[in-house]
């Protein structure tokens, strides 16, 4: 076998010497509606297609919050009282019910007849090209190309050099013995048109999902086959696809009218209309470590060979962004991004709230992908009913409480157990919001959306913290207190998960109404007025209570005396304060920085999951340790947990499919390199050793300017570039442990400010 040259940009892509032999080896294409998985084998190829809003009744779509309210006040007084395992019996007692499981579609098959020649497969490449969302694959005399249109929301696919069959072949695994499925083909004055219908089983409504494939052929001869069509002597084959999740009868005539009438039937033609939505998108931001060429033209399954290459960081952050733009549209990314090639897609491939999604998103802002955050805000205003009903049910209270798991659909609360009593978490409306309160602060404007949402968070918390602790019940301005409080997904030492004052609680707690107030101005005539809700939203986030520094000196995860902490664990909760938000940090809080510092060495990998590692490094980053986050970085490198499509897992040895480490590792390598909040920029603060050299270039600030940075061992350079004047200080990593002097900056709109470092 030839290999060909590698692709042009190598900085932009990647590519593979031979064919996917595994659907996890697939490379990637997506509109953030539809996805595709290409196995690049001209001769015999797949194109698995999926989209987001596919996920199969099992049950949960009648599925409704735990009528519990009535019995809160009973269980806090026993929390209060000092019984920790009361919160075991809090529920009605129904077993645990999985959301609605996300699957495929079906695959495209692509077939040729069977030949022995040797020479079929010479120089063969595939490659994707991020760019553009291009996935290609060449031999010989033989082209295949294929996209996703943002602009018009369709598969888009040519094959040129080769005779073949095409059919749509639902048979992938783990797809449902008894799934109805029907299919038909038509000839059509191009080609044809081929339609998979499946409803699903054991299902009591009459949903259904329906694909339709429409083939146009420039030359050559058309035949329908019992399998689909049959395409001789043509120049080329055009196939153009969507999907429709649906319930009832879908008018396949008016399908057919939308991809044929409404659709140049040229690949070029589309590919013109998407470019302008993918291209300016994934080219915002960019990262060159100034790897070795030599490495740099390696196809990425050798790369992963090499964890330790520079190449390999450069490729996956790139690949990281252009992946999750492609999964982000209708709904942000889910546990697989937007992709799945087996029907059994692990804990349902949920959109799941209490780290996952949220690590994936980390990146939004600071990367410049507001398409991420329309994403996730078009999931929370979608699901904003849902939230108060979660709020009323479980807690008797106003306003919104969202849910640990969501299929999309629903974001009512009825995933929790014993074990993971997730319908008594109350912060994940906060971690969900914080993205598009980052994104506001970039773009130096308030969304009424959002204020709307964080208003109601807000109202929920005041009818929901009322309790004082027991010992200090006649003052009124004593300390609230958090009860029930959990911390995703731990437990105290000798105490059951449902506890009081979880640090993650009191922190989102704090942030929610304190952004809440800075969303809703006050009445301009009464500043000062304590019914004002700005004023009573900050009055109650006064009254919560400090974290607790334990006897080990680490922060506690329980703000409570006698709930003591277990260190071995995949979830960082308690660190919520220090990464994603701002209220302990090095510069104004060096106390519990430290604390929160001694709290990251204690805690464990525990099953060593990929979301664990590379949240372990976003709070490292923050607390400027960058030994410890080339430390959890050098875990997911050499876990061997990223397959040849550059898709991570979820466990090392590439077990699991999971997008956690593919879409969080931007977020940690720019958060190694730039923070910012609102009045504050940090330049270099946890720089691991082994990046000497680099540019990062196009990075957003939350106080409203555009950053590109350089390092090299003559020091670094940063050009900000504002969007709105403001006076900001300046923190570097010369400053050490941050006890250095902030250096003031008046940042002019317009004017482009320098900053140069000598040392760094």
């Amino acid at each position: 076998m030839t290999n060909p040259a590698p692709p042009a940009h190598p900085l932009h892509g990647t590519f593979e010497y031979e064919p996917a032999a595994r659907w996890e080896d697939a490379f990637l294409s997506g509109n953030g509606h539809h996805g595709t998985l290409t196995f690049g084998d001209p001769y015999d190829d797949r194109v698995i297609v999926t989209h987001h809003s596919l996920v199969r009744p099992n049950g949960a779509e009648h599925a409704r919050p735990p009528e519990l309210a009535a019995e809160l006040p009973a269980l806090q007084d026993k929390l209060l009282a000092g019984e920790w395992e009361a919160a075991e019996s809090f529920t009605d007692h129904r077993p645990l019910q999985w959301v609605q499981p996300f699957h495929p579609a079906f695959q495209i098959r692509l077939t040729q007849a069977p030949s022995n020649d040797p020479r079929r497969y010479r120089s063969y490449r595939r490659s994707v090209d991020f760019t553009t969302g291009e996935t290609r694959a060449a031999c010989a005399d033989i082209t295949s190309r294929l996209f996703v249109s943002r602009a018009d929301d369709v598969i888009v696919h040519q094959i040129t050099g080769l005779d073949l069959d095409i059919s749509l072949d639902h048979r992938l695994p783990g797809a449902p013995a008894d799934l109805a499925v029907g299919q038909s083909s038509a000839r059509t004055p191009d080609g044809a048109l081929l339609t998979l219908h499946a409803r699903y089983p054991d299902n009591d409504s009459d949903r259904a999902y329906t694909g339709v494939t429409l083939v146009v052929t420039t030359g050559g001869r058309t035949e329908l086959i019992q399998s689909g069509v049959r395409v001789t002597g043509a120049d080329s084959v055009l196939l153009l696809t969507r999907v429709r999740r649906h319930t009832g009868d879908l008018d396949i005539t008016a399908e057919h009218r939308a991809l044929d009438g409404n659709l140049p039937h040229s690949y070029d033609d589309l590919l013109d209309r998407h470019l302008p939505l993918h291209r300016p998108a994934y080219e915002r931001v960019t990262l060159d470590l100034q790897a070795d060429p030599g490495e740099r033209a390696l196809p990425g399954s050798e790369l992963l060979e090499r964890p330790r290459s520079t190449a390999l960081l450069e490729r996956l952050f790139a690949a990281g962004r252009y992946h999750l733009l492609s999964s982000s549209g209708l709904n942000p990314p889910r546990l697989p991004g937007l992709w799945t090639g087996d029907w059994n897609t692990a804990w349902a491939g949920a959109f799941t709230h209490d780290a996952n999604l949220n690590l994936q998103t980390a990146s939004a802002a600071c990367a410049a992908l507001p398409e991420v955050t329309d994403a996730l805000a078009a999931l929370i205003h979608r699901q904003i009913d849902d939230w108060r009903e979660n709020a009323r049910a479980v807690f008797g209270a106003r306003g919104a409480v969202a849910p640990a798991h969501s299929d999309g659909e629903s974001g009512l609360t009825y995933h929790f157990s014993r074990e993971y009593p997730l319908h008594l978490w109350t912060a994940g409306a906060d971690w969900l919001l914080k993205p598009l309160v980052d994104h506001d602060e970039t773009q130096g404007t308030r969304d009424p959306r959002t204020a709307a949402a964080l208003a109601e968070v807000a109202h929920f918390y005041e009818d929901f913290l009322t309790r004082t602790d027991p010992d200090d019940c006649d003052n009124p301005d004593a300390r609230l207190v958090i009860v029930p409080s959990y911390s995703p997904e731990n437990r105290p030492t000798g105490a059951s998960w449902g506890a009081l004052n979880a640090a993650m609680d009191l922190s989102a707690a704090r942030h929610a109404l304190r952004t809440a107030a800075t969303y809703h101005p006050n009445n301009p005539d009464a500043p000062t007025d304590p019914d004002a809700p700005a004023n009573r939203w900050r009055a109650l986030a006064d009254r919560l209570p400090p974290h607790r520094i334990n006897a080990d000196g680490a922060l506690a995860e329980w703000a409570w005396p006698g709930l003591d902490d277990t260190y071995d664990h995949r979830h960082l909760s308690h660190l919520y304060g220090v990464w994603p938000l701002d209220e302990i940090n090095p510069y104004d809080t060096p106390r519990l920085a430290a604390a929160a510092h001694r709290a990251l060495e204690l805690r464990g990998a525990e099953n060593d999951s990929a979301h664990g590692h590379l949240h372990h490094a976003l709070i490292a980053a923050r607390l400027r340790d960058g030994h410890r986050v080339a430390h959890a970085l050098g875990a997911v490198l050499d876990g061997d947990f990223f397959h040849a499509s550059l898709m991570s897992a979820h466990y090392p040895r590439r077990d699991v499919y999971n997008a956690d480490a593919a879409h969080t590792l931007p977020a940690v390598l720019i958060e190694a390199l730039v923070q910012s909040t609102p009045d504050r920029l940090v330049l270099l603060p946890a720089l691991p050793s082994a990046l000497p050299t680099g540019e990062l270039r196009g990075v957003r600030t939350r106080f409203g300017a555009e950053l590109d940075l350089s390092w090299g061992p003559e020091g670094a350079r940063a050009v900000l570039k504002p969007h709105r004047t403001h006076r900001i200080e300046l923190r570097t990593s010369s400053d050490g442990d941050g006890d250095g002097e902030a250096q003031p900056l008046d940042l002019v709109a317009g004017e482009d400010h320098v900053i140069t470092l000598e040392t760094w």
